[in-house]
């Protein structure tokens, strides 16, 4: 037997020396699930923690477009009332002439836009979709401590291939209530059974000497808008 692998479980007999103490304990059995160990699971803490530092609600959707800008994705905010025009101006600004809609985008958000609307449909092929300026959707659920946008596929954010091939995104986030403070209070709302898609600012990737390129498997451009007030 090799020494590497008689390290590797040496570690593993180490992490698992408190298992027959933790069998003669009262606490609940853990539900077996395929190619776990049920004892294994009981003798690894999962007290996770779940937020770092204390923040009001107001720090916390700063600390999202903070870090959101961070990844280089382009922040906006304003109120319901305003979110139509705001639009408007984005798309103008980028020259877009058609923009994507998933079937379930509030058509309200769009009512000011002058660009196309090109409805999303299962028969597109992607050089279609390549062809399309701009896709505006909403998202599922927000994370402020890493600046990520989680989509689950749901009407009003479309199947996950339309936020991958068009050149610019623009997606709305509602706050307060779409925003949370970590990876694991984000996991409580997703399901996880949905096609989640998880977006830290666009598209990008290094080369070994760190020059960054973006817009390599997924929009050069993602514009957040971070929309408060009464929804339209």
């Amino acid at each position: 037997m090799s020494s590497s692998r008689e390290r590797i479980l040496g570690r593993v007999r180490r992490a698992l020396a408190d298992v027959e103490d933790v069998r003669q304990d009262d606490t609940p059995p853990v539900p077996e699930r395929p190619g776990r160990d049920p004892e294994y699971e009981r003798a690894v803490p999962r007290d996770y923690l779940r937020e770092h530092g204390d923040r009001s609600v107001e720090q916390t959707v700063d600390l999202l477009a903070e870090n959101l800008a961070d990844y280089r994705a382009i922040v906006h905010r304003c109120i319901a009332a305003d979110l139509p025009a705001t639009i408007a101006g984005m798309l103008a600004a980028r020259g877009a002439k058609a923009v994507l809609v998933p079937p379930g985008l509030d058509p309200e958000w769009l009512a000011e836009a002058e660009a196309e609307r090109v409805p999303d449909r299962a028969e597109s092929t992607p050089h279609e979709l390549d062809r399309v300026d701009s896709v505006v959707t909403a998202c599922a659920v927000a994370v402020a401590e890493t600046g990520t946008i989680v989509l689950d596929g749901s009407p009003d954010q479309g199947r996950r291939r339309i936020t991958l091939v068009p050149d610019h995104h623009i997606c709305v986030v509602r706050v307060p209530e779409q925003v949370v403070s970590s990876v694991p209070q984000a996991l409580e709302r997703l399901d996880p059974a949905r096609p989640l898609t998880w977006i830290s600012g666009p598209s990008a990737t290094s080369d070994i000497e760190l020059d960054r390129v973006e817009g390599v498997h997924g929009p050069r451009t993602l514009e957040v808008v971070l929309v408060s007030g009464q929804h339209l």
